[in-house]
C-alpha cells in the first residue's frame, strides 16, 4: 500500500474513532508553511489538533515513535497559525496523537490508541 493511501486510511479510522468519542470535526489536512495537521476537531470546549500515525507491523517502530521533537514543533507552529486564521474558535487547545496498528498485508485494524495532550 502506498504511503498516501495508508495515511488516508489511517485518517479515516482516526476520524471515525474521534467522532465515536463525541468529537466534532472541523477540518482535515490543514497545510501551512510550517507543516500539516491531519485532523482538527473540537472536544467539548477544546480545539484539538490531531496527528495520525498508521503502521503495518512494528518493523519501523510503533506509530507513536514517529512523533519526534521536530514534528511536535511543526504541529505547534501550524496549530498557532490555524488559530490566527480562526480567532473565533475556542481559546483552549491541545495536540493529540492517534496511533493505529494494522494487520500486515491487510487493512484490518489491530489497535488504535488516542494519546491526549502530547505537549505536556
Amino acid at each position: 500500500m502506498q504511503r498516501k493511501s495508508l495515511g488516508n486510511l489511517g485518517e479515516n479510522l482516526a476520524l471515525k474513532h474521534l467522532l465515536n468519542k463525541g468529537f466534532r470535526f472541523i477540518e482535515r489536512n490543514f497545510r501551512s508553511k510550517f507543516g500539516e495537521i491531519d485532523l482538527i476537531c473540537q472536544d467539548g470546549d477544546t480545539l484539538v489538533f490531531v496527528e495520525v500515525k498508521t503502521r503495518f507491523g512494528t518493523s519501523f517502530g510503533t506509530p507513536e515513535e514517529a512523533i519526534n521533537p521536530k514534528k511536535i514543533n511543526s504541529l505547534i507552529k501550524t496549530s498557532e497559525y490555524f488559530k490566527l486564521l480562526n480567532p473565533r474558535l475556542t481559546e483552549k487547545v491541545r495536540i493529540d496523537v492517534v496511533a493505529i496498528d494494522l494487520q500486515p498485508g491487510t487493512k484490518e485494524l489491530l489497535n488504535i490508541r488516542h494519546l491526549e495532550n502530547i505537549t505536556l
